[in-house]
Order: C-alpha cells, then sequence, then structure tokens
C-alpha cells in the first residue's frame, strides 16, 4: 500500500484554491491503495494536519510517536508558487520522491506566461500577441491597441488579471497586476468562445479529455476567479462543438502536452475565432475540486475519480515512457 501525503496550504493567493484541491484528493483516493496523510504548508513550517508534527524537510518524513514515516508519493495540490513554478518539484525530485505534476523544467516554464508563449511559437501554437513589463516600466511602453489584458506574467486562477478597455485606465491595470509579480504581461484580447481541454498520460497512451465550454456570466469580462470557483460562469462539458473543431483542439492539446515534456494532468486554455484555436495559457497544476473543469471532463469520459487519482499516480511513478 502506498504512503501518500497530500501537499496544500503555501503563501500564494491562491491558499484557498489549494485547500479545495487537496479536500478532493484526500476525499476520493482509495484506501484500500493508499494512505494518505494531509500535510498543511505554513511560515512555521510543514504540519501534519492532524497531528500538528512538523515534517523533517532533510528527508521528507514524519515522526509519530516513536515511528518514523515516509513517503511513497506526493500529491502536490498547491496552486500558485512554490508548486506550478517548479519550485517544490525540485526539492522533491532531489529527494527521489515521485510527485503528481510536471518535472521542475516543464513546471517553470509553463508558470512563466511569456516564456511558455516564445518556445510554443516556435511549433507554430496560435497564440495572442504580448508585451512583457519590468519594473519602472509603464503604459508608455506598450504599444498593442485596446482591449488588453494586464496580468502577473506568473500568477494563477486570475489574480491580478484587468482587462483593458480604455488606454487612460491601462497604468492602474498595471500597477495592480505588478502587487502580484515583479512582472506584467500585456496581452491583446481575443474575442471568441472559450474552451479548456484536460491531457493525461496513462502508460503509452495520452488522452485527451471532452472539451468544456466557459461562459462567464452576465456582467463578467472574463474567466476570472469568481467565475472559476464560485459558481460565476457555465461550463459546457462536452462543449457544443463539431466532430472535427472537438478533435482539432484534443490533438492540439496532447500535442502542446507532449511539446512541453508533461506529466499527470495539464489543462490548456484557448479561444476560438474564425475558426482558429488561440492558446491562452498552459495549467500544470489545474484545479481539482468538486466544480473545478479537470473532474467535469473526467467524468464526461467514463472516468470516475478514484480512476482519475490511480492513472496520475501510476504515470508520475513510471519510468519515462514513450507517448503516441
Amino acid at each position: 500500500m502506498l504512503h501518500v501525503a497530500i501537499l496544500t496550504g503555501g503563501p500564494s493567493a491562491e491558499r484557498e484554491v489549494s485547500e479545495n484541491s487537496a479536500k478532493l484528493v484526500e476525499k476520493y483516493l482509495s484506501p484500500e491503495k493508499y494512505r494518505s496523510r494531509m500535510i498543511l504548508m505554513e511560515k512555521e513550517g510543514w504540519l501534519d494536519r492532524d497531528s500538528g508534527q512538523k515534517v523533517d524537510l532533510n528527508d521528507f518524513s514524519l515522526t509519530l510517536g516513536e515511528e518514523k514515516t515516509k513517503f511513497d508519493f506526493v500529491f502536490l495540490m498547491i496552486h500558485g508558487s512554490p508548486a506550478e513554478d517548479g519550485k517544490l518539484q525540485g526539492y522533491f525530485e532531489m529527494m527521489g520522491i515521485p510527485h503528481s505534476t510536471c518535472h521542475t523544467l516543464s513546471s517553470a516554464l509553463t508558470f512563466n506566461k511569456q516564456m511558455c508563449k516564445n518556445y510554443l511559437a516556435n511549433f507554430d501554437i496560435p497564440m495572442a500577441e504580448s508585451v512583457i513589463l519590468q519594473r519602472g516600466d509603464s503604459a508608455a511602453d506598450v504599444k498593442l491597441p485596446v482591449p488588453v489584458f494586464v496580468k502577473p506574467n506568473q500568477n494563477g486562477s486570475s489574480y491580478g488579471v484587468t482587462k483593458v478597455t480604455d488606454r487612460e485606465m491601462l497604468q492602474q491595470a498595471i500597477d495592480f497586476a505588478f502587487t502580484f509579480d515583479d512582472e506584467v504581461m500585456v496581452e491583446s484580447f481575443i474575442e471568441g468562445r472559450e474552451f479548456g481541454c484536460g491531457v493525461i498520460r496513462e502508460g503509452y497512451v495520452t488522452h485527451a479529455f471532452p472539451v468544456t465550454e466557459i461562459i462567464p456570466a452576465e456582467g463578467k469580462a472574463f474567466f476570472d476567479y469568481e467565475a472559476k470557483y464560485l459558481g460565476a460562469s457555465q461550463e459546457i462539458t462536452p462543449a457544443v462543438l463539431s466532430g472535427d473543431h472537438t478533435l482539432r483542439i484534443q490533438e492540439r492539446s496532447k500535442k502542446i502536452y507532449k511539446l512541453l515534456q508533461c506529466r499527470g494532468v495539464v489543462r490548456m486554455d484557448y479561444i476560438l475565432k474564425d475558426n482558429e484555436f488561440y492558446l491562452l495559457e498552459v495549467n500544470t497544476i489545474p484545479g481539482m475540486s468538486e466544480a473545478s473543469i479537470v473532474p467535469q471532463q473526467a467524468r464526461a469520459y467514463g472516468w470516475d475519480i478514484p480512476h482519475l487519482l490511480d492513472v496520475i499516480i501510476k504515470d508520475c511513478i513510471s519510468l519515462p515512457v514513450r507517448q503516441m
């Protein structure tokens, strides 16, 4: 029986999302296959939720009484830094402990939105035009016409994101995004329908889940935090798309998954405009709460959540294999 640590909490603005994702993993991990413990990342240390004991970070072990416990696998249920940016992956890979997400390089690359776009542009992946601002730059350095999206270059869950339709509001949006990150991306707005597609590897096969269309509630400018996690959106799975469109987005998602050498379950988000799917971003630790898109897609694919978690664990524990 595998001993699984579910690591959650952390210092990022996405802590609440992380904790909800961890609860789903804890709920659906099969007790016949796994023993699990919830580990909370706090300022004073990494704590076992049930006992309050600190984890020994020298070897990621937990001592309860006279018994020292080590873990066979880690579910990284921390959205944002320090998980989605690869920091924790580096730690666990040095410890030799398998984890549920992409490796360090893939995680760091995908978390940096502009670096990821620069890499994928070499493989003819359509994306919106964008510019990066450093501290000290201003709205005067942005030559893109409005409307634009202004967002932290390294963050998730739509924290710090503003849709700017009036150039006079651009500087305010930039200043707001800088409160979340030291780099700000300004990206051209593409008007169209929004879709998400989850991808996961199982052995030699890469699965693309049924596609979800994301329709923000009336009055919502985009798929923001409230729309994602508080029910202020309509999510249709499977999306109402032609067979050709569905196949195209699924094949593109699998292509990106392989190009970035992803592991575990990853979700790609797109805008459909003029018969073309434009990549918005790659989520290497997508939301896993009961209301999140990936669990919806897995169920529509015919997988229950315990099976989804099984596939993630088996893939991430296994040695690298050829994808097809």
